[in-house]
């Protein structure tokens, strides 16, 4: 059994699919304390409530609104968005990697390895690095290939999309024009 580290339901949809047309026995995990604010936690656990119904699989879930936790593994690289994204991927994975453990699972893997918008190599690396270090399996796949199908079945389905990663940061660079201008700024240097 393969623990299947999921991010959000949109983002789940292309690798639970792959699984189930595999043959590979999954069951997805919910750790993301990095999701904020409270009621984008909700409206993603609702999300992903409804994948679970319509796909039929286990999830194990940690509903713990992490806002304390996140902050504080992160609030010194709140100017830093390279180093912020790499200490969250190293936060969830690493829960994820101690719930493979815990279960005797084969291996591990993210539904955030699907996203276009992750750094990808990054996120293999942790993961990698992780496999060696804790000893247990990194299963990789490289979920982007699936990205327009899972789209367009979360919106057949009318499941909820969210329009940034989760973190408070990457919401307001998402959606402020000045810190967008600024972000640009920082990489050009």
């Amino acid at each position: 059994m393969i623990i299947l580290h999921i991010c959000c339901g949109p983002c789940s949809i292309y690798p639970i699919s792959y699984f189930k047309k595999k043959g590979i026995n999954f069951k997805g995990y919910f750790y993301n304390p990095n999701i904020h604010p409270y009621r984008e936690f909700r409206q993603r656990i609702k999300a992903l409530e409804e994948i679970q119904k319509i796909f039929d699989f286990e999830v194990i879930w940690d509903k713990e609104y992490g806002l304390r936790k996140f902050i504080k593994e992160t609030f010194m690289l709140w100017d830093k968005p390279g180093k912020r994204c790499e200490r969250c991927y190293i936060m969830r994975l690493t829960s994820t990697v101690k719930k493979a453990l815990e279960l005797k699972a084969s291996a591990f893997t993210t539904t955030m390895l699907y996203s276009i918008h992750q750094n990808h190599e990054l996120l293999k690396e942790i993961a990698e690095d992780l496999s060696y270090h804790y000893k247990i399996p990194f299963f990789y796949e490289d979920f982007r290939i699936g990205y327009q199908e899972g789209e367009e079945v979360a919106k057949n389905l009318n499941i909820y999309r969210q329009s940034y990663c989760g973190c408070i940061f990457s919401e307001e660079e998402r959606y402020s024009k000045k810190r967008k201008k600024e972000l640009i700024r920082e990489f050009k240097k």
